[in-house]
């Protein structure tokens, strides 16, 4: 899977090997001597890749420039790479999203096998963002009285009670229902509600 991968670490010779090693398996490469110099010319989110950052460098250390990206939005996934690994920092890590963490030297194997999960996993959440506003755009195109009908059905209504509850005919509900589907692009009543629970549309309580 094709992507640009980030190289953070302060070893000249490190980031030299590591950026012929990952060259050779068809990535390019951007390699930063420091964590200020990748925040200075910060790495597109649109753009498939991930960084490779090792823990303890000058400066910002790898887990504070983790903190730094997450706080300006970067979705890059993170892959660290140390020789200084001990649980608590692995932990940390791993619990503020790191893909993985990794000790010095790394095979070949291994450390591709981690570009490409997080790769991989870079490209699911993009396209998961993506079908979420498709929906968000479905949603907004809806009339107002169409929108009503969209909230009660999700809630598990029927069309003889949005008929009660809108002050009109079972049979205009019905038409509106069909206007709803059609809009949303699904065609049943589960893709209706699977959508509202994934944009948090719907009371955990069914409220």
């Amino acid at each position: 899977m094709p992507g640009l991968v980030h190289v953070v670490d302060d070893d000249a010779s490190f980031r030299t090997a590591i950026e012929r090693r990952l060259k050779l398996a068809g990535y390019d490469v951007a390699t930063y001597a420091s964590a200020q110099d990748l925040l200075d010319g910060p790495p597109c989110n649109d753009q498939p890749g991930c960084i490779l950052l090792d823990v303890q460098i000058p400066g910002l250390s790898g887990p504070e420039l983790q903190s730094h990206l997450i706080a300006s939005g970067s979705t890059l996934p993170i892959i660290f790479l140390t020789g200084h690994a001990d649980t608590a920092t692995t932990v940390r890590a791993i619990k503020a999203g790191a893909e993985d963490f990794l000790t010095k030297p790394v095979s070949s194997e291994l450390l591709l096998d981690a570009i490409e999960r997080a790769l991989a996993r870079q490209h699911a959440a993009r396209g998961q963002r993506g079908r979420l506003e498709a929906f968000r755009t479905n949603i907004a195109s809806l009339t107002q009285r169409e929108r009503q009908v969209f909230d009660f059905i999700v809630r598990g209504k029927i069309n003889k009670q949005i008929g009660h509850e809108l002050g009109t005919t079972e049979r205009t509900i019905k038409a509106h229902r069909h206007q709803v589907m059609e809009k949303m692009q699904v065609d049943s009543l589960a893709e209706l509600v699977s959508i509202a629970e994934r944009l948090g549309m719907l009371d955990p309580n069914g409220d």
